[in-house]
């Protein structure tokens, strides 16, 4: 079974999704990147985005685009770890709180820790992104995002 089926699918993914924005956007300091968002759908788009990541259908690159592309649009805002660890936090929580079963929530959580930090590395600019990204699956217990020296 995929990551996507221990999970429980899309709609669980996607309650997951809505659940851990209701938290960031509730919490002082998580909730800043939520304050201005300008980009439609934010939760179904983490949801297609996590469900292909996890072995699900290709719902984030047949509809929104490819690894590169969503490495765009969260590159350049610098590093800031305590951000970073506060809205971790949060989806920790939020996996809890829905319910997905072990081992299968600690991979996502792993996952989702991984490809954060990893993101690190395009922190002064979307023009550190090279084209090309392969998209970051989740494999064994968590693929961390490629750098940008793997192409």
């Amino acid at each position: 079974m995929t990551l996507y089926e221990r999970a429980g699918g899309f709609d669980v993914i996607l309650a997951l999704c809505r659940h851990w924005h209701a938290l960031c956007a509730a919490d002082e300091l998580a909730g800043h990147p939520f304050e201005h968002m300008t980009m439609p759908n934010h939760d179904e788009r983490l949801a297609a985005y996590l469900s292909e990541a996890f072995g699900g259908p290709p719902l984030y690159t047949a509809g929104y685009g490819d690894e590169t592309f969503m490495q765009r649009l969260h590159a350049g805002h610098g590093v800031h770890a305590e951000l970073d660890e506060a809205c971790l936090d949060l989806f920790d929580r939020a996996v809890a709180d829905i319910g997905i079963p072990q081992p299968a929530a600690g991979e996502i959580t792993a996952y989702f820790r991984a490809g954060t930090l990893a993101q690190r590395a395009y922190a002064e600019s979307p023009d550190q992104v090279p084209d090309g990204l392969a998209f970051n699956h989740a494999g064994g217990a968590a693929a961390p995002l490629r750098s940008p020296h793997d192409r």
